[in-house]
């Protein structure tokens, strides 16, 4: 059985809610129905700019740069809680969304809730493949500065994809030091003219 189809039986059967884990544009526009949303703690991976949008945020000849989990260290985000109701089909839009070129690894993580309970739940989250040709790893500031202002997708402009993620992660109470810091170049910029 391959790890897909693995993943498919031991993710889409359980008859559970199914709880997804947004670090970037699913905390500010998540496109699914939800029944609540709770700020949420990842460890293990961290919200990085590595990944080199060819589709959404950026084209193959003009990449953009766009987020994905990085191994190591801890991410800060959104648990959505979707109703077992609803499991199929927001998986289904998910792989829609986030899987145009296979850049990401669909898996399950624990999340720890940062409610009143402090529990722990098993989330649907997008890793990145280190292995796929778009994965960036570590660029200097200047370098995500430069791919950000020229992306531009069929989601919009790079510049606002970053601007919105880190107003949503302002709005949870907390900062990311290193997408502010790419927001404050960005912050007085004017979209690139297509």
């Amino acid at each position: 059985m391959s790890v897909q189809r693995q993943f498919e039986t031991a993710f889409d059967s359980s008859g559970n809610d199914l709880w997804v884990f947004a670090y970037g544009s699913l905390m500010w526009r998540p496109g699914f129905d939800f029944a609540e949303q709770i700020p949420a703690r990842l460890i293990g991976e961290h919200r990085a700019l590595c990944v080199y949008s060819f589709d959404h945020r950026g084209t193959p000849e003009r990449p953009g740069l766009v987020l994905g989990l990085d191994r190591g260290g801890a991410c800060r985000g959104i648990a959505f809680r979707v109703a077992a109701s609803r499991r199929e089909a927001t998986i289904a839009y998910l792989r829609e969304r986030e899987q145009t070129t296979h850049v990401y690894r669909e898996v399950t993580r624990s999340v720890w809730l940062e409610d009143d309970a402090r529990r722990r739940v098993s989330a649907l989250a997008y890793v990145v493949d280190r292995g796929h040709v778009q994965y960036a790893g570590r660029l200097t500031l200047a370098d995500q500065a430069r791919y950000v202002r020229q992306g531009h997708g069929r989601s919009g402009h790079n510049r606002d994809y970053v601007l919105s993620t880190v107003r949503s992660i302002e709005s949870q109470g907390f900062r990311d030091l290193k997408l502010h810091q790419l927001a404050e170049l960005l912050h007085h910029d004017t979209p690139m003219p297509r």
